[in-house]
């Protein structure tokens, strides 16, 4: 992203995607879509400087639109989803110009301050103005910095990703902390700018990393982590796992990329943040990781009483549960319940073991049983997970060989 082309221009955003999302539940797209980029999801226990909570966005935009910009242009528009984002980058200056007026007058008096929180929704939702500001300042590098960021995923040379990573804006924190988070969410290996950053810095301490100003690129790695916690929510037979599973394992390259590269100063901010990121995405796994075994053990067995019959959503709870245990183990160096994990692998692996040599052998005695068979399908899938694709393959010729018999 050289600092030496042209500034790129806005995107024009079709008035028929804001429809679109507003039909799909969103009640106010946030400036149209024109920080949609640098937006994160509640909770947001750990606010940055380059990313804004939805709500806050949402919030703020309500306000500027409705009280600040009512004469600029016509709120119905922004209701319907139908208004131009041509209208709004228009109105922009004027816009931004009322803004800037709105904080200096609560600046006048202790009352003027208290009501301008009033009007907003509140004294944190005020405090984060300004970095609503810096990303509307930064807009038309939101775009730049996202695609710079896709690029890196196919740049082999390090020598030219740090050149680049050096050319960004990060000399105004306003707008470098938006741009980083711009840039960091569809990149697949953030490890090696963070490699990058420390080659620039000559030392991988935080000081070091501070001094050089790179300090809103380990910010935007963590928010983008921390991005993660809400869709890491194992509750309920009917939950997305596969998304689960996604977005544990991109928390867990993300949060790699700092702690296995970044020497982190224990009484830092960034310590801090990792920690509580650390622990808030184990207590959400917490609860469904104690439960795994159990779940196994009863999809796969045999009721004590009355008719013998497949629990679907058991079997799918449990084939679930070894999915994202299979996950866990993966990710386990980003989380803080591995004694926890140990428990429910060696207890996963035993059950599964039991029953799929119990469902194998009932096969091989009524081939014709339809529900050991399902129970054991079922198994050879979980067995894939928990152990290797070649001892399922294993499974899989047994059951096969049975069912001859």
């Amino acid at each position: 992203m050289p600092a030496s082309s042209p500034e790129p221009q806005p995107q024009e955003l079709p008035a028929t995607s804001l429809r679109a999302r507003l039909n799909q539940g969103e009640r106010s797209v946030p400036f149209l879509g024109l920080l949609d980029a640098v937006l994160v999801e509640a909770p947001v226990p750990f606010p940055f400087d380059g990313s804004i909570s939805r709500q806050h966005a949402t919030q703020l935009w309500t306000w500027m639109a409705r009280d600040l910009g009512a004469d600029l242009f016509d709120r119905r528009l922004i209701e319907a989803g139908t208004m131009p984002v041509g209208m709004l980058e228009a109105a922009m200056p004027q816009l931004l110009g009322r803004v800037r007026d709105a904080v200096a007058e609560a600046g006048t008096s202790p009352t003027a301050d208290a009501r301008a929180k009033a009007v907003v929704g509140g004294e944190e939702i005020w405090q984060r103005l300004p970095v609503v500001l810096g990303a509307l300042r930064a807009r038309a590098l939101l775009g730049k910095a996202a695609a710079f960021g896709r690029a890196t995923n196919a740049t082999a040379d390090d020598a030219a990703l740090a050149t680049a990573l050096q050319s960004m804006p990060l000399h105004d924190k306003a707008v470098g902390g938006p741009v980083m988070h711009a840039m960091i969410g569809d990149v697949i290996n953030p490890a090696r700018l963070v490699i990058a950053a420390t080659k620039i810095a000559g030392d991988a301490g935080e000081g070091a990393i501070t001094r050089a100003g790179l300090a809103p690129l380990i910010d935007a790695i963590l928010a983008h982590a921390q991005n993660q916690l809400h869709l890491i929510d194992p509750s309920g037979p009917f939950a997305d796992f596969d998304r689960l599973c996604r977005a544990l394992e991109r928390f867990h390259r993300l949060m790699r990329a700092v702690t296995g590269y970044i020497v982190v100063s224990r009484t830092g901010r960034w310590a801090t943040v990792i920690a509580g990121l650390t622990k808030a995405i184990s207590d959400r796994l917490e609860r469904s990781v104690r439960t795994i075994g159990s779940e196994v053990n009863q999809s796969m067995r045999r009721p004590r009483e009355g008719n013998d019959r497949v629990d679907s959503e058991r079997l799918l709870a449990a084939l679930n549960g070894v999915y994202l245990l299979a996950t866990i183990r993966d990710c386990k160096d980003s989380l803080a319940i591995n004694a926890l994990f140990d428990h429910a692998w060696a207890q996963t692996g035993e059950t599964l073991e039991f029953h799929l040599t119990r469902n194998l052998d009932l096969v091989r005695a009524h081939p014709g049983d339809r529900v050991a068979c399902e129970r054991l399908e079922a198994g050879i899938k979980m067995a894939e997970l928990r152990f290797n694709a070649e001892y399922a393959d294993v499974l899989r010729r047994a059951y096969e060989s049975a069912l001859k018999h």
